[in-house]
């Protein structure tokens, strides 16, 4: 009797037929043969067969690869079949001796090992022992030495992150914890080895990014984009063999289960509605974002089309991915087959062309939502929930010497002048910026706290001036033009800067002097980075108000961290903790998490107080209660309640790591007593730093409805059109660490 499955499968968006390789069937050979060869099938380990041979047919991963690489020439579709092969192999090796056994010791030592077959340079010294380390160990010398030193390096992180974060969900089965939604997005694409496949995609249509434009937005967004959509596909269709087999934690559909209060097919629909606003990213990304990069760093005629059939060879995996996930015996798929005709339409070789028309109807109405937003509504205020805050802070005693101190620097600065009128004295008063530095760095002597009240005012005013002076105009290459002068004042070398001619550029110019100072080259260097990723962000901002477009939940997410200065201030709070700590430490996940729940929880914060600002006063779109309602269709109570949901899961996430993932990373890498005691400060640093948020907040006049309603006489209008007032607030308190002196 066949087992009932947990929910129907949904429409999924797929605009683009499937395609199948003609070489599926000598594929079929060789990869069988090679994983005989490689002792996977038939082969007991430690007294377990991972597969038969019935298995390794019924999978089918030559069907898998000749419908995701179907231009791909026979030697190299037998070439990525076999990595498939070994991919998948890996995943059931690991869940059986370590998953299963929940041997946390025993992984690590595992996975440690398998990194030794893979020399960026060099041969391979070590002698397999295992089919995963033979596999690996043959794969990497067929393949590593074709390819450029840039994009092996790339394979080898990905590759690596893909073994190594195995642990990740190891850790959760054993604690029997499931994830939040953002960290489960950000460990899948890690742990889900789709960015991976991006890889193989380039090796496969012989056609590599170029290192100029691989780290740019575009290009991460489309990497970003395509794991995401190839991951949470997967999700719905392995549920079943999943959660309900193996008790796997790591899955979408069970994570919104949970974080949602909902029914599994509840749940199911907003994964694939997630699934569906992801391809529209990517979409979106292609036609709007890649064209200018490709401009702007001068790639020649042949790079273009090189970087295309990349493109074209993502959306082939999209779309051959989901075919063979309809074929495969691995995956629950039989609302598919049975459906005959209602449900996902015909399914045999060769069809997928006939569902296109019926993915892009049923997907519509969200597209359409995204572009038709009516801004100006009123609203009135927004009621708070009760926030869930465990951290208190303290407060400066030279809070009031800071406040005297801003306003007369901001006067000289020239932010307070009648034009262009961004702000007046009572604004800048009523904002009250010295009261989150007081909190967020209360130990702060008066020259450092007048130091990063300086940069939380300067990054706000930048965040109010780009949609005043150049999103009334829809000046896009005036505001690009604009950052690229900003740059200038923010010299690595030497001391030399140009000649200011507005406040943003003078007030730049001071703060950075007077930061970048004490500041090594290479410390300058990377504070320079972390500038230059925050004000690029208003740029998309200004893109995404010129559509009118409301952004993708994820997409929001991670560039709200960028309006935010989430980069900024952590570069600068590691800078000031000196040669205590490794360099690569910071670089860990448990670190990484560290800082982005606490990132995403500011920024929440800050959307659900400025919601009404920013949504009736501005006209704005970049706020994420209006994100929520737009991706459930929901109304405001719930959006607001979702959003409280998320920000709780954040801070718990927050609590997690300082409990247990941040001892583990003591004793995971041998740290010192010195360099132990600088992580801990750091996470009290960000405590100090979410409490002080919450303050000033609570304190501050700049979301009162009767300071919206005031305007400076000689100043702009209040309805005078979108500015994105208010997005920058709620990165004020990630400043904190600017005060290195």
């Amino acid at each position: 009797m066949p087992v009932m499955q947990p929910f129907e499968l949904p429409e999924f968006y797929m605009p683009y037929p499937a395609r199948l390789n003609p070489n599926l069937e000598r594929a079929r050979e060789h990869s069988k043969a090679w994983a005989y060869e490689m002792e996977m099938i038939d082969a007991p380990q430690n007294g377990a067969v991972i597969w038969c041979e019935r298995d390794f047919d019924s999978h089918d991963y030559a069907l898998l690869c000749a419908y995701t690489h179907p231009d791909a020439m026979g030697p190299e579709l037998d070439l990525v079949t076999a990595w498939y092969v070994w991919v998948f192999y890996f995943d059931d090796h690991f869940l059986e001796f370590f998953k299963r056994t929940r041997d946390m010791a025993g992984a690590r030592d595992y996975l440690d090992r398998l990194r030794v077959f893979m020399p960026v340079e060099g041969a391979i010294i070590e002698t397999p022992i295992n089919p995963v380390e033979r596999g690996l160990a043959d794969l990497w010398t067929r393949t590593v030495p074709a390819r450029s030193a840039d994009w092996r390096h790339r394979f080898t992180d990905s590759t690596r992150n893909l073994l190594d974060e195995s642990l990740w969900e190891l850790s959760n089965i054993n604690e029997r914890r499931v994830a939040n939604p953002v960290e489960y997005i950000e460990m899948r694409r890690k742990v889900g080895g789709a960015p991976w496949s991006a890889n193989l995609v380039e090796h496969a249509v012989d056609a590599e990014v170029p290192a100029e434009i691989a780290a740019t937005r575009p290009m991460q967004v489309l990497r970003d984009t395509f794991s995401d959509g190839v991951h949470l596909r997967n999700d719905l269709f392995s549920y079943q063999r999943e959660v309900e087999d193996e008790g796997e934690l790591s899955n979408s559909v069970l994570v919104f289960e949970r974080f949602l209060g909902c029914g599994t097919q509840d749940a199911a629909d907003a994964v694939n509605d997630l699934l569906t606003s992801r391809l529209h990213q990517f979409e979106h990304t292609t036609f709007t974002e890649l064209p200018p990069i490709l401009e702007e760093h001068g790639i020649d005629p042949k790079t273009r089309a090189e970087v295309l059939a990349y493109v074209k060879g993502l959306q082939d995996w999209q779309s051959g991915g989901h075919e063979w996930h309809l074929r495969s015996s691995r995956y629950m798929n039989g609302g598919f087959q049975d459906a005959s005709g209602v449900l996902g339409g015909p399914t045999g070789l060769g069809t997928s062309a006939a569902r296109v028309v019926s993915s892009l109807v049923s997907t519509a109405p969200q597209r359409l939502r995204s572009f038709t937003h009516v801004p100006y509504q009123v609203i009135g205020p927004v009621r708070h929930p009760d926030f869930y805050m465990p951290f208190s802070t303290g407060q400066s005693p030279h809070l009031h010497v800071s406040r005297r101190h801003i306003v007369e620097w901001a006067r000289r600065m020239g932010m307070l002048d009648p034009v262009p009128g961004i702000w007046d004295e009572h604004k800048l008063k009523a904002f009250d910026f010295a009261l989150c530095s007081a909190g967020i760095h209360p130990d702060a002597t008066p020259d450092q706290l007048n130091l990063t009240t300086g940069w939380l005012t300067w990054g706000t005013y930048g965040d109010d001036y780009y949609p005043v002076i150049f999103g009334r105009t829809r000046d896009i290459g005036g505001a690009t033009a604009s950052n690229k002068r900003l740059s200038e004042f923010m010299p690595v070398e030497s001391t030399v800067v140009p000649v200011p001619v507005n406040a943003l550029e003078l007030g730049l110019a001071d703060l950075w002097a007077r930061t970048a100072e004490p500041m090594t080259v290479s410390a300058r260097r990377t504070f320079r980075h972390a500038v230059e990723d925050m004000i690029d962000s208003w740029l998309w901002e200004l893109a995404n108000q010129m559509q009118n477009r409301i952004p993708d939940p994820i997409d929001y997410i991670e560039m709200r961290r960028k309006t935010f200065g989430s980069d900024l201030t952590m570069s600068l709070s590691r800078l000031a903790h000196g040669q205590a700590v490794p360099p690569e430490i910071y670089r860990t996940r448990p670190i990484r998490a560290l800082e982005n729940s606490a990132a995403d929880y500011a920024c929440l914060l800050n959307d659900i107080f400025s919601y009404q600002k920013e949504i009736q006063f501005e006209g704005e779109i970049h706020n994420c209660v209006l994100v929520v309602q737009n991706f459930l269709d929901c109304d405001l109570k719930n959006a607001v309640g979702i959003v409280n949901d998320l920000m709780t899961s954040r801070m718990r996430q927050f609590e997690h790591v300082v409990s247990t993932e941040l001892p583990a990373l003591f004793d995971g890498f041998n740290l010192d007593t010195d360099a132990r005691s600088t992580l801990i400060g750091y996470a009290e640093e960000l405590q100090n730093w979410l409490a002080g948020i919450l303050v000033w907040h609570q304190g501050t006049h700049r979301y009162e409805e009767s300071e919206l309603l005031y305007h400076p006489a000689a100043g702009v209008p209040p309805f005078g059109g979108p500015t994105g007032l208010g997005t920058s607030a709620a990165r004020i308190g990630q400043l904190h660490g600017i005060a290195v002196s």
